[in-house]
């Protein structure tokens, strides 16, 4: 009988992990894929003008996105500071964490955009755009800083909101966001004839009344448990040296990305192209995953700040689960679907050839990366950020050696497979460890 108990009792705590998991990943996936389905709006608005508008939308784009993308730790850092704040039973100092969290990324915005500026004819020319494409880059990309403060802001107040286990919310949110900024866009670019610039003008006014929203939120919830809303100095400085961890975390992934691109790019036409396309499904595929990876941010900074390491380390393990499972099921589902992706793209034969060689490779590691995303997300939410450098460091390092020895896209794909390997030992091997289960606020 006891065993009996016991088994009922596990089988009862994992229905309730499902239960959770699914509550913060599900909506938070919703929030992910928003993102770039309304960015294809765009492309197609844009498109509508005559050449090299397109061109400079991708260009401008392509450098906004690394910009913000190394800033992405003002969402996780937020998450896993507000949440363990939240687990130890102190909601006032969430709020207040949360709110430093605002503060500083409305002043890393503003840094940004004033550096930037004088620098964006610099920079598109460093993605070698020229000439009229370059000119059209410029403009797209000077008025988009202008929001990059904003952007910033809907990054952190994000993170406040999943660190309160909302996900929700920033769904909505999101949404609401891209479909305005679509609208937005129709209207200037093709209503009142601006051109490029239109585009970039909606989504800077998208962006604002997103930040906006943030803003409200973070305020109302901090007066209400009694949080200050002036910058406290100290805990600006704390949550930007625990960003810091993360922008190199978040560079050396970007530097393996940006390496593979550059060596597809020399491989041939061909060879690129088949790449972009593979990229975009395996970033499409990341999606999901990383949604069980910012619930594992929220559950386990909740769980740590309650000091509760038993349901830590079961969460995880659940979460650790539905990540191989997913990763299995996109794989079979990718491997299947091989034969068809090509013509879904309008690839030529030559590029067909490329693209389903390369697939199943892609399709192979899903299961990895269903276990190397949920543990980031699991070491971030535990506040583990130096950890996740030097790690991130390490696995570029192992990456860099295999990638200048690919002869072709296969090859290449298996040195990314490499780097997933690697990231798939340091992340294990520091999750069976007890090191990171710092408890507390």
């Amino acid at each position: 009988m006891p065993l009996t108990t016991g088994a009922g009792r596990t089988v009862r705590q994992s229905r309730a992990h499902d239960r959770e998991i699914l509550r913060l990943a599900v909506p938070a996936f919703g929030a992910l894929v928003a993102e770039p389905l309304f960015l294809l709006t765009d492309s197609v608005i844009v498109g509508r003008l005559p050449d090299p508008a397109l061109g400079a939308l991708g260009v401008a784009s392509a450098a906004l996105s690394a910009l913000v993308g190394l800033c992405v730790f003002l969402a996780y850092a937020t998450t896993a500071a507000v949440a363990r704040r939240l687990g130890a039973g102190n909601v006032g100092q969430a709020m207040r964490q949360g709110v430093d969290g605002l503060w500083l990324a409305a002043a890393i915005g503003l840094a940004v955009c004033a550096a930037c500026w004088p620098l964006a004819p610099f920079i598109v020319h460093l993605f070698g755009a020229a000439d009229q494409l370059a000119a059209l880059s410029v403009t797209y990309l000077r008025v988009s800083l202008l929001g990059v403060p904003a952007m910033l802001v809907v990054l952190a107040g994000t993170g406040v909101l999943r660190g309160l286990q909302d996900t929700r919310t920033p769904l909505a949110v999101s949404v609401g966001s891209f479909a305005l900024n679509g609208l937005l866009n129709l209207w200037f670019v093709l209503g009142l004839g601006w051109g490029i610039a239109g585009s970039a003008w909606g989504t800077v006014v998208a962006q604002t009344l997103s930040a906006a929203v943030y803003v409200v939120l973070v305020v109302r919830q901090a007066r209400r448990h009694g949080a200050s809303l002036l910058p406290d100095l100290a805990g600006v400085r704390a949550a930007g040296a625990a960003g810091f961890a993360l922008v190199v975390r978040t560079a050396s992934l970007q530097i393996v990305l940006l390496v593979a691109t550059s060596l597809a790019t020399r491989m041939g036409e061909e060879q690129i192209e088949a790449h972009t396309i593979a990229a975009r499904i395996w970033t499409f595929l990341a999606f999901a995953l990383d949604a069980i990876a910012i619930a594992g941010q929220a559950i386990t900074g909740r769980t740590l700040g309650a000091g509760d390491v038993a349901a830590t380390r079961a969460a995880t393990r659940r979460m650790v689960l539905w990540g191989v499972v997913c990763g299995v099921l996109f794989g079979a589902v990718l491997l299947l679907a091989r034969p068809a992706v090509p013509g879904l793209f309008g690839a030529g034969p030559a590029v067909a050839t490329q693209l389903e060689a390369a697939l199943w490779p892609v399709a192979l590691l899903q299961p990895v990366a269903g276990v190397v995303f949920v543990l980031d997300g699991v070491l971030i939410g535990a506040g583990d950020q130096r950890y996740l450098a030097w790690a991130g460091v390490a696995t570029t390092l192992a990456y860099l050696p295999f990638a200048a020895l690919a002869g072709g896209l296969v090859t290449l794909w298996l040195a990314l497979g490499v780097w997933m390997l690697a990231r798939l030992v340091t992340l294990t091997v520091r999750a069976h460890g007890a090191a990171w289960l710092v408890t507390g606020a």
